[in-house]
């Protein structure tokens, strides 16, 4: 899958978000473009990508839900609750919306080891809710490593039979934006870029390649380090982490440019090996996260 290359070419990479988000919010108020509406569901995990959204800076989540789009239903934010929440994820499906999704989708007894709310006094499975409104979306965000490939809820013994929304969507085409969790510039950039231009560009896994390009390690501060074979012995040591396991080697994403909390630090900065968690296969391909041995290199799928 594959869309319009990101405009214009004098954006930097770090910026991106950014620009994307304001120039969307400035077509919104000139008439240019429409608010669009945007479903938000969260299903088999630990609510890590909404959180870091809400953490966001420069753009931040209250600047999309206020300017960018009208959110219809997020099981985290919304007021509303019990059955009158589900009338409104129901009700959503009657207008065009973008569906964003976080969390795996559970598998196991028909879906039951995720339940969402209950609908008719019946339970509303996240199985369910993702086949119903996958199938109605005009365009769809798999958001995090779980939604994307599984991520931690699919990860060995796996109890819940946790799989990809792709998974039970086979013949849907969506964005991937893999991360344990996503940078909020990962997942308000693409959004923009949807609003104002369509799909971005992507790569063979479906990931938007204004993200997700350019290896870690080459962009790490510590690759001279690298270069030169000296590597640390231990955690907090400054030089290059690969023999601790850093998995900056074989992970695609900005993180050493972006970086996290207001754009201030990133986990290599923090003295800790990358642990690659924006790779499809994480945790188990990644695992262990430290080591004190030669690092095993992971591929791309």
């Amino acid at each position: 899958m594959s869309g319009s290359v990101l405009p214009p070419e004098s954006m930097t990479n770090e910026a991106v978000a950014a620009r994307l988000t304001n120039t969307a919010v400035s077509n919104i108020q000139n008439g240019l473009i429409k608010k669009q509406n945007l479903v938000y569901l969260e299903l088999n995990g630990c609510s890590g990508n909404i959180i870091s959204l809400l953490n966001g800076h420069n753009p931040d989540f209250e600047y999309m839900i206020n300017s960018m789009v009208n959110l219809r239903y997020s099981n985290s934010l919304m007021a509303s609750e019990g059955e009158e929440a589900i009338k409104k994820l129901i009700g959503a499906t009657e207008e065009e919306f973008i569906l964003a999704v976080e969390g795996a989708v559970a598998l196991k007894d028909n879906g039951l080891y995720n339940v969402i709310g209950s609908f008719n006094g019946k339970p509303l499975t996240g199985l369910e809710a993702a086949t119903m409104l996958g199938k109605k979306a005009s365009r769809i965000l798999a958001v995090g490593a779980c939604a994307t490939h599984g991520g931690v809820s699919a990860a060995k013994p796996n109890p819940s039979e946790s799989v990809s929304l792709q998974h039970v969507l086979p013949d849907k085409e969506m964005i991937k934006l893999p991360g344990c969790p996503v940078n909020p510039d990962w997942f308000l950039g693409t959004l923009a870029h949807l609003l104002l231009y369509g799909e971005p560009e992507t790569d063979n896994l479906g990931r938007p390649l204004m993200f997700y390009s350019t290896l870690i390690h080459d962009r790490c501060p510590r690759r001279p380090f690298f270069d030169k074979g000296i590597f640390a012995e231990k955690l907090g040591d400054k030089t290059c982490l690969f023999k601790l396991g850093c998995r900056g080697p074989v992970t695609r994403i900005d993180c050493p440019t972006r970086q996290w909390n207001g754009h201030v630090n990133w986990p290599i900065g923090a003295n800790t090996p990358c642990i690659g968690c924006s790779q499809f296969g994480f945790p188990d391909a990644m695992a262990p996260f430290i080591s004190y041995d030669t690092t095993r290199v992971v591929e791309d799928e």
